[in-house]
């Protein structure tokens, strides 16, 4: 097992390290029950794009370890999260379960993993990007630890980029950010810009996922310097 990590960081935009870190610890004791049937069918179907992969896989934000026991046995899976209570039950439910493919789970910043360039075939990322102070410095740092030809699944929320809808996530943002996660400025071209700057980054796949179809199972190919020249 990973050794775990404590981490530390300057306060940055709306969120900071500290704030999701204790928003996340305190949702651990009820996590599966509140959240497990609700984002139920974005789990597989991500899960399952993994599977068909293979390889060595990171799950950034393995939480509880909800999603562990989906994975198949071929697949090395590593698992990290900002959250310790979290990873106290996900290490709970690797040794319950007895999950072998495993290789370790570790508190570790989304935005700095602690991980060399180029170290998996897959990079998992459920409902997290929306969690985390600096969204494209994660998203970067997904990248950068993905092997070229490996793939980043992302299961992320897509909010509007204008009219009602947009004006409504907006004002719910003050509330829900209290809870650990953002409604509003996560429209779909912003994944684009990050895109457009990306390096030897493409887009794969985008899928929406229920419940309401504000969710969406995105994928993104790592190409290798070849194909990106």
């Amino acid at each position: 097992m990973a050794e775990t990590m404590k981490l530390g960081g300057a306060r940055e935009l709306d969120f900071d390290r500290e704030q999701v870190e204790q928003a996340y610890d305190r949702w651990a004791p009820v996590y599966d029950l509140v959240f497990g049937g609700v984002f139920e069918k974005g789990r597989k179907a991500a899960i399952s794009a993994t599977n068909k992969l293979g390889g060595r896989v990171l799950e950034v934000g393995v939480g509880t370890g909800i999603s562990l026991p989906l994975y198949a046995p071929h697949v090395r899976v590593f698992g990290t999260d900002i959250s310790e209570a979290m990873l106290g039950k996900a290490m709970r439910r690797v040794a319950e379960q007895r999950l072998k493919n495993v290789e370790g789970l570790a508190v570790m910043d989304a935005e700095n993993l602690d991980f060399p360039d180029d170290s998996f075939d897959v990079v998992m990322a459920q409902y997290v990007v929306t969690a985390v102070p600096n969204p494209e410095v994660a998203l970067d740092e997904f990248a950068r630890v993905l092997r070229p030809g490996g793939e980043l699944i992302i299961l992320t929320r897509v909010s509007a980029d204008d009219g009602l809808r947009r004006v409504i996530e907006q004002a719910l943002q003050p509330v829900v950010r209290r809870l650990g996660f953002r409604t509003a400025e996560f429209g779909w071209s912003r994944y684009m810009r990050w895109l457009a700057g990306a390096q030897r980054m493409e887009l794969v796949e985008r899928r929406l996922i229920p419940p309401l179809g504000h969710f969406s199972l995105v994928r993104f190919r790592k190409m290798d310097l070849a194909t990106a020249a």
